[in-house]
This record gives C-alpha cells, structure tokens and sequence, in this order.
C-alpha cells in the first residue's frame, strides 16, 4: 500500500505540473487532444477483490489524423480490495492455517488508443474509444505480517465512451467518461485461489485539453 500511495502521489503531481504547462486554450493544438483522471472501478465477476474503488487514475493523449480520428496513447492504474474474516486455509497437503485476509487487486493496463471524437470545436465533444495494449496485474493476500503475491502479465482491450465539455474559449475543460475492460491476466495459486481473466466496469472524471 505504501508503494501505491507514493505512485498516486507522483502521478498527481505529475497531473498538476502538466495542467499549469499546457497552453492556455480549450485543446492541447489544433489537432492534439489529452485527459487527465480520477478512475472509479468496479470489478465484475471477480471474487478474489471484488469492491469497488475509487483509488485510480488514467492519463491519455492523442493526435487527431482527420477530421474525427484520433490516435493516442494511455496509462492507467486500479487497486480493488476484499476483506476475508478468519478462516482455516489449507497451506499444503498435511498443514492448515487460521487467519484473516486483505486481498488486493492493482491493474496497470497501457497501450494504444483510436478514438472518434463528434462535434470538434464545439462546446460538448461526445467521443468513443478504444483500448488495446498489455496489463501488469498483481493480485495479493496480506495476512497477520505476512504476504503472498502474484504478479502477472495480460492482454488489455477496453471500449469506453466520454465527453469532453469546453465551456470557455480559453483554458481546460471537463471529462467524463464510462468503461468496460477484460484483461487475460491470470493467477494460478494463492493459497487455495485460482482465478483466471479480470473484467471491469468504470468511469473516469476529470481535465480535458
């Protein structure tokens, strides 16, 4: 947890340190676009940590090729957790252990995205995206001091569509965006848990440029 709290830290401050960068206009160019999150997410059909969380963001940025199409790229990251009360879990064939659990989930999906912006230049720009590229996925249990941990590698595709909102002539305006996500990454065995795939559902508030 200390780690990704310093990650969040960074990427906030990194967040801010652009914003105050970026020219003063409602997008990066005439042809570039970009936006900077807080990511809430919601797992779906997976039990290992299934609550849902809004410890995330995403940063993406692009470059329109015609009138609509945009090419860019994306970095994002999750962390979802599932407090397990005390229970006996078989650690091998002759020993069990009585314990309670905190599992975690972090997802750190990147990769390429095409996107079809409607309405550019105006004051609401509806879009529609997608996502492809790798996940880095590392699922955890702490128990008492210790941990056992999995990290893993996966295929990340995801469809999203948002709105971008320029109310003003000049300076950022406002994103808000709703997701679904898979991912192949997989976990063979922590203690007694075998899971396979990660499916997710969100959305993403934030600054758009």
């Amino acid at each position: 947890m200390k780690t990704l709290k310093y990650i969040s830290r960074v990427l906030a401050i990194v967040a801010v340190a652009l914003a105050f960068a970026i020219p003063a206009n409602a997008q990066l160019s005439d042809n570039g676009y970009a936006n900077i999150d807080w990511n809430f997410n919601i797992p779906l059909s997976n039990d290992f940590a299934n609550k849902a969380s809004g410890w995330g963001m995403n940063f993406e940025g692009g470059y329109f090729v015609s009138d609509g199409l945009g090419l860019g790229l994306f970095i994002a990251y999750s962390s979802n957790h599932k407090y397990v009360s005390s229970q006996t879990i078989p650690v091998s064939s002759t020993g069990t252990l009585y314990t309670d659990q905190q599992h975690t989930v972090f997802q750190l999906p990147f990769g390429a995205a095409v996107r079809y912006q409607f309405n550019r230049g105006g004051v609401a720009q509806p879009y529609i995206t997608a996502k492809i590229g790798p996940q880095y996925a590392k699922y955890s249990t702490d128990f008492n001091v210790f941990e056992d941990k999995q990290n893993t590698w996966g295929f990340y595709i995801s469809p999203e569509i948002g709105l971008n909102i320029f109310p003003w002539s000049y300076g950022p305006g406002l994103h808000i965006a709703l997701y679904y996500s898979y991912a192949s990454n997989k976990v063979d065995k922590i203690f007694n848990y075998d899971y396979s795939g990660l499916n997710n559902f969100g959305f993403r508030v934030g600054v758009a440029f």
